[in-house]
């Protein structure tokens, strides 16, 4: 099923990045992978939005600096997973270290 919109999202736990990846399907349903692999179907994109929210996610691309820095990290620090479709699951939980 082809997409028409990407979206990545991110919660964070200390200094570990989690991510969950929002697809906007052509049939006005939506898709989210999130960290464990799992693809999980929603009705629409309205309703994976909310579903992310309540886990305490965030669209990385509504983030700023500040927002970043009141979660522990910075915008230079991190970076959407990539990958294909079989490589992905193992980059969604993002592991920053120790800060200096």
């Amino acid at each position: 099923m082809s997409f028409t919109r990407e979206q990545w999202w991110l919660a964070s736990l200390g200094r570990t990045i989690i991510w969950a990846r929002l697809r906007e399907l052509q049939a006005g349903t939506a898709e989210v992978l999130d960290s464990d692999g799992n693809t999980l179907p929603y009705d629409s994109p309205d309703t994976a939005r909310s579903a992310l929210m309540d886990a305490e996610f965030v669209a990385f691309d509504g983030l700023d600096e500040d927002d970043a820095r009141a979660r522990g990290f910075s915008l230079a620090e991190i970076v959407p997973p990539a990958g294909n479709e079989e490589q992905l699951p193992a980059r969604m939980v993002q592991s920053l270290g120790t800060r200096a």
